[in-house]
């Protein structure tokens, strides 16, 4: 594995560039140690479910857990999902520092060299967190699926529980293959494969392309490796997507709330995609739609990351949708393949504290507060500014790290797949390390493995560029 020799190589310059905030106000710590200790009963009356067994399941040394999960096997033949999340208004006065503060956020951003959280540690990774062991307040939702995994009954309340274990991907992973998971998770291989198959039915989009991670090592250099593709995570984020669908249903019922919202394809840019499938050498029997195609594709195969990297161009628009009173122009999500709601990473995202709390009020048949309906006009705004500045420090981030890593093997030459190409640039995947680059040269077919030469590196500009060779 190619890694990094820069072992000092940080990303203080990437913090300056972007501006991000090196800590909180004091006026914002000062209300976090005092809420921290003294949670507020906001509706008072917190169900107490101390006696689920719940546990979460994040990446390896998480600390800011915003979701406890359980799932039972009903006599039905049908699921009970108990999905506890983080409830942050306990800790947050409508209008206090911490809240303006989280306001101006947007969400946590993630460096490789530490976070730069949304909410106060003491409150995002201590009195908040659901972590194992610990009575926290939380919002549970309890959904109940029939036997083919469509929800058939939600409640939403406030509760008290306690996480029993905190586990990772690869830990679970390792249980089910083994035969001894946690019986709070003993059915989520189940469940999870009938709610993507559900996803498929619906015309969820699910591109695999690699995704890059970055880490360390021993030495204190960067490693860029392809962050693996657990079925776990795949189900886990089911159980996450299936909260937010039903949290969506329910905002739009009672005509007020924030959806995440993406628009659908125009018919040109589908009969597009299929003119590539067919370049690309892709049978695209016409009775299959684009959800149906992807997800028979073999994702190891150069032409199907050819394909997933074209469909990309089929998911621009994404955004938030608030309404109130009145019905949403757009109230779908193409990608997920029907109304979707942001509501089960409250300490980590903006807008799940908002669309929380319509749920919680609609569903006891209150009145939503007025301090959410006075937020929902500027969500939208806010979370685009802070989705962008995400992608952009994500962006950077990597390209930082790439540009280390191959600044001594300039004039070397790797095996990559082109991704996309126009006259004569491409976008290529390069297999080791994981980069996903820029090359030059004529002759770049779509979907096939060639062979580049690095050209040029500079670090402190973040640029590489190949050749074809």
């Amino acid at each position: 594995m190619i890694r990094a020799h820069d072992a000092g190589g940080d990303f203080a310059a990437l913090r300056t560039e972007f501006d991000l905030p090196e800590s909180f106000p004091a006026e914002v710590l000062a209300e976090a140690e005092q809420v921290a200790g003294d949670p507020v009963d906001v509706d008072g009356d917190r169900e107490d479910a101390t006696d689920l067994p719940l546990v979460t399941i994040d990446p390896p040394g998480s600390k800011d857990l915003d979701q406890a999960l359980l799932i039972e096997r009903l006599r039905s033949g049908g699921f009970r999902v108990h999905y506890a999340i983080a409830d942050l208004a306990a800790f947050l006065p409508p209008g206090g520092a911490i809240d303006q503060e989280a306001r101006r956020r947007g969400q946590t951003l993630y460096l490789p060299d530490g976070s730069v959280p949304m909410h106060p540690p003491e409150i995002s990774e201590g009195a908040a967190s659901l972590l194992p062991g610990q009575v926290r307040p939380a919002v549970l939702w309890s959904i109940d699926t029939d036997s083919g995994g469509e929800p058939v009954d939600a409640r939403v309340r406030r509760a008290l529980v306690r996480s029993t274990e905190q586990f990772d991907y690869e830990t679970v992973q390792a249980a089910l293959a083994e035969g001894r998971p946690h019986p709070a998770v003993a059915a989520l291989p189940e469940l999870g494969r009938l709610r993507r198959e559900l996803a498929v039915r619906r015309g969820a989009v699910e591109l695999q392309l690699p995704e890059q991670e970055i880490g360390s090592d021993t030495d204190g250099g960067w490693v860029l490796t392809q962050r693996p593709r657990h079925d776990v995570e795949a189900w886990n984020a089911e159980i996450s997507l299936l909260t937010g669908m039903t949290a969506a249903s329910i905002m739009i019922e009672a005509g007020v709330g924030v959806l995440r919202t993406l628009p659908d394809p125009e018919p040109e840019a589908v009969d597009w995609l299929r003119r590539s499938a067919a370049a690309l050498g892709i049978d695209w029997p016409g009775e299959l739609s684009v959800s149906e195609l992807l997800a028979g594709l073999d994702a190891g195969r150069p032409e199907s990351l050819a394909l997933y990297a074209d469909t990309t161009r089929l998911l621009r628009g994404a955004g938030y949708t608030a309404f109130d009173a009145t019905a949403p122009e757009l109230a779908t999500h193409a990608g997920i393949g029907g109304p979707y709601a942001h509501v089960t990473a409250p300490i980590r995202r903006l807008v799940d504290r908002f669309a929380t709390e319509v749920c919680l009020a609609v569903t006891a048949g209150r009145e939503v507060p007025e301090w959410v309906r006075a937020a929902l006009p500027d969500l939208p705004g806010l979370m685009s500014t802070s989705d962008a500045l995400a992608a952009r420090v994500e962006k950077a981030c990597l390209e930082q790290v790439e540009a280390w890593i191959l600044a001594e093997h300039v004039g070397g030459t790797f095996s990559a797949v082109v991704l996309r190409a126009e006259a004569n640039r491409a976008e290529i995947l390069i297999e080791d390390p994981p980069v996903i680059g820029k090359c030059t040269g004529v002759d770049l077919p779509e979907g096939e493995r060639i062979t580049v030469r690095l050209t040029a590196v500079d670090p402190e500009q973040r640029k590489i560029a190949f050749e074809r060779a």
